[in-house]
């Protein structure tokens, strides 16, 4: 398991998007920037670790692929490749949805497809000499996120497409769920970053105004998540429950 006995690493990759990437909205300015100390950034200064950060905001795991497939001959050279994508996948083009909510409207990447570029991606890694790790997706704010998409656009549209705004979060976290089968069907240790997020009673207060990318108070909480696992054993780390914790209001 990631981490463990005599062996530390000494340098990771990941590839992601803009949450791996460590990107915010700032309020003030009204506009994307980079995060200083991303959780990748944190973890980087906790473990003494090299990290190099080939996420990209936007990136999808089709994207995502490419820029592997890129960096292929650098693969041997990290102990474990760090793997987070699905956030921009599950996403749709809200213009057209704006346009016809009534049509169908396909999410960037499809869920089947979603699930064949993971598999393809991870075994790729392998097979040239990497040790693939998946991180699972931060949770959403839907209403704060059904505000921002709708800007500009026919919100009452896109509300007939979705049929509630909780629908968002649904669909997110189908994702979500499918990032969770992948890795278990293909045997890749999987650090858990949603569970502690919903277990917090205010878990909103841990993201930007656009209700997805997660703040500086965010990126803090996946910090944790992360370095819990690192230090738990595997056997306490794959049976974290989230219903065996105390509830955590943050």
């Amino acid at each position: 398991m990631m981490f463990r006995g005599a062996f530390m690493p000494n340098k990771i990759c990941v590839f992601g998007d803009s949450v791996a990437k460590g990107v915010v909205f700032d309020h003030v300015k009204q506009k994307y920037s980079l995060l200083k100390n991303g959780f990748a950034d944190q973890l980087a200064n906790i473990f003494s670790l090299s990290v190099t950060n080939y996420a990209k905001f936007g990136c999808t795991v089709t994207k995502g692929l490419e820029l592997v497939k890129k960096h292929l001959d650098k693969i041997p050279d990290y102990d474990y490749i760090v793997l987070e994508f699905g956030g921009n996948d599950c996403d749709f083009d809200w213009a057209e949805v704006s346009k016809a909510p009534t049509a169908p409207q396909r999410s960037k990447t499809p869920l089947h497809s979603f699930i064949g570029t993971y598999r393809e991606m991870i075994r790729l890694i392998r097979e040239n000499g990497g040790v693939p790790v998946l991180l699972s997706l931060p949770p959403i704010d839907a209403e704060r996120y059904f505000h921002w998409i709708t800007q500009g656009l026919d919100s009452d549209a896109i509300l007939r497409f979705l049929g509630d705004e909780a629908h968002i979060y649904r669909w997110h976290e189908m994702y979500n769920m499918a990032v969770y089968r992948v890795a278990n069907e293909e045997n890749v240790p999987l650090i858990d970053i949603t569970s502690d997020f919903l277990e917090m009673c205010h878990y909103q207060s841990c993201f930007c105004a656009d209700g997805i990318h997660p703040n500086e108070k965010g990126h803090a909480a996946i910090t944790k998540q992360i370095v819990q696992f690192v230090q738990a054993s595997p056997e306490k780390a794959l049976a974290h429950s989230p219903s065996a914790q105390s509830l955590a209001c943050g």
